[in-house]
């Protein structure tokens, strides 16, 4: 449709368009279409595109913002028992691979009890307000700097925009991700909550505690973005070619196949650097106040496991996109209805 490249339609681009392709439901096509125009970092939701001028002056930019930060907590709240045992899988995997899926599951529960399978997502869900602000405004203002008008960018700009973005609301938050890891790998009774976990933290290994990890955390998100954007990018244009007969409207089951498909590419690509950043912010803990360097780790990883060994927990990651996908999706709409949105 964009046949210029410039990133917006123009009437006569709209109108030659469906002249030949006539559409039924324009807004599963506006949906369809605006996915391209999101970075998805892999950590919660994807960065908005930016918000018209009548979204701004009605305030539903924010109702928006809300909407899917909510949608997002229900989303890793219910997978959290799967995020749990992933982390797991990872920290143990060089002295245990007796952990597997059921039996992993079956050793916490019989460690801490039903409810433990949800500790450390009291953090993960208290961090997607600070995330999502700082997501969105640094991606604002990344867009200005790389834009001489700040209006028309390329997809490589808006990439690039993403990923700079996510880098810096990771920075920010990151001390929260370190928490998580720590409470889900505590045994019961360790920490009797996300202040005590901190405290201790601070006290027993100092303040570079909280950035273990950092490096390789900031290294899965460029492959993450790049390839889940390629990815959906691919499959959308192979469906407009070969299923799309004389209409572009994909459907509900497309959209999310699309997404959920990306998302495991993507996590795919990324999922090694998101092991070794998990082991290292655990590090200090199983290996008694030793600190590996992530070369050491890589090395030590790759002599006692192989290749393999960089995926594992990769089993309950992937087990975990559908269902988050879909309940993301769900959770979104009934939130925007609640807010008046449409």
């Amino acid at each position: 449709m964009d046949t210029d490249g410039s990133m917006t339609v123009d009437w006569d681009e709209w109108k030659y368009y469906f002249l030949l392709h006539p559409a039924k439901n324009v807004t599963e096509i506006i949906h369809f279409w605006k996915r391209s125009t999101l970075i998805d970092i892999g950590e919660s939701i994807a960065i908005p595109d930016e918000f018209t001028e009548q979204e701004k002056q009605s305030g539903d930019w924010w109702k928006r913002l809300v909407s899917a930060g909510i949608a997002s907590a229900v989303a890793r709240t219910f997978t959290a028992p799967l995020d749990r045992l992933k982390v797991m899988m990872q920290v143990h995997s060089l002295k245990s691979r007796k952990m597997r899926l059921i039996s992993g599951l079956e050793q916490l529960v019989k460690e801490g009890g039903i409810f433990s399978l949800w500790r450390g997502n009291g953090v993960n869900v208290l961090k997607i307000a600070p995330e999502t602000a700082l997501k969105v405004g640094a991606y604002e203002q990344y867009k200005k700097l790389l834009s001489f008008d700040g209006v028309h960018l390329g997809i490589l700009e808006r990439f690039i925009s993403g990923s700079l973005a996510g880098v810096t609301a990771q920075t920010c938050i990151y001390p929260m991700e370190v928490l998580k890891t720590r409470l889900a790998i505590g045994k019961t009774g360790e920490y009797s909550g996300i202040i005590d976990c901190g405290k201790k933290l601070l006290k027993q290994e100092g303040v570079r505690s909280f950035f273990k990890g950092y490096i390789p955390n900031l290294l899965g998100i460029v492959p993450y973005a790049g390839i889940d954007l390629a990815v959906y990018e691919v499959l959308k244009n192979y469906w407009l070619e070969n299923y799309s007969e004389d209409s572009v409207n994909p459907g509900i089951m497309i959209l999310v196949g699309c997404s959920t498909l990306s998302n495991t590419c993507g996590q795919l690509a990324s999922f090694p650097v998101n092991l070794i950043r998990t082991h290292m912010q655990a590090s200090a803990l199983m290996e008694k106040g030793k600190t590996t360097s992530m070369i050491r780790l890589i090395q030590e990883i790759y002599t006692k496991e192989g290749k393999l060994g960089f995926y594992r927990g990769f089993t309950p990651n992937i087990i975990k996109v559908l269902p988050a996908v879909g309940i993301g999706c769900v959770a979104y709409e009934k939130v925007k209805s609640l807010f008046g949105l449409t």
